[in-house]
């Protein structure tokens, strides 16, 4: 398998490219810019895969493909907030958020694996991931959840959560007063349905609201452990990669 990285930072190629080569794979070039980029594929055979960075010191990568018809599966790279990677879902484009976990990156090279398809089989709407990600259209986020419980319905608002939480290949919400309930949606749809301010993913397992974190505790390996009002089942941990990136959304 043929692997390339663009990305303009160049040490965060180099990690990048020793956490790729961490899994067994060969990562053959590191490109650096739109110009490089371009110039590359126009005399090069198109890789398998291509890490690819949004943000370019050049410009947007999506310059790349005004240029040239790119042949390759992509993984795009981005340190985009989550609500800019709404865009990307809607689309079925695989990303990487930035700084860039061992364990998705794994994932997320499985299901190139799996899937096999290139990026000319895909209909992505370049031009509407380049509006969204330049000029966001109005933000609109989940208000509430409507819950079956046997032949009734009920309603929670979202004030009402202290977390979200995957178990058993299920997906739950788990509210202030203690009661858990089942949904619809995975956390990856959530992702892109609640407000990224409110909102953080904290791990594979949890996302968790601003408004119920009670305490934050230094963790092994650099972690970080987060504790909850009343949820106990399971430790809320933010794993070391996603620490600065957690930082920050706290301010």
């Amino acid at each position: 398998m043929k692997i390339i990285i663009i990305e303009d930072e160049k040490p965060a190629a180099r990690l990048l490219q020793r956490k790729v080569e961490k899994l067994g794979l060969k990562v053959h070039t590191l490109l650096h810019s739109v110009e490089e980029s371009i110039h590359w594929f126009e005399n090069n055979p198109h890789p398998d895969l291509i890490f690819l960075d949004i943000q370019l010191s050049d410009g947007l990568s999506f310059e790349i493909f005004e240029k040239i018809n790119i042949k390759s599966a992509i993984i795009f790279t981005t340190a985009y907030d989550e609500y800019a990677l709404r865009a990307f879902k809607l689309n079925s484009i695989d990303y990487l958020l930035k700084p860039i976990d061992e364990e998705d990156l794994e994932i997320a090279i499985h299901k190139f694996k799996d899937r096999a398809t290139t990026t000319s089989n895909l209909a992505l709407d370049f031009d509407l991931i380049k509006k969204m990600l330049v000029n966001p259209i109005d933000r609109t986020f989940k208000k509430r959840f409507t819950i079956k419980i046997g032949q009734q319905l009920k309603m929670i608002a979202i004030e009402e959560v202290e977390c979200f939480y995957s178990e058993n290949k299920g997906t739950y919400l788990y509210t202030f007063d203690q009661r858990s309930y089942l949904i619809d949606q995975t956390l990856e749809q959530l992702e892109t349905e609640l407000d990224p301010q409110d909102f953080y993913r904290v791990s594979r397992k949890f996302i968790i609201p601003m408004k119920a974190i009670k305490e934050i505790q230094l963790y092994s390996n650099s972690r970080l452990k987060v504790i909850l009002p009343s949820y106990k089942d399971d430790e809320v941990i933010v794993s070391r990669e996603k620490v600065n990136d957690f930082k920050n959304w706290l301010g």
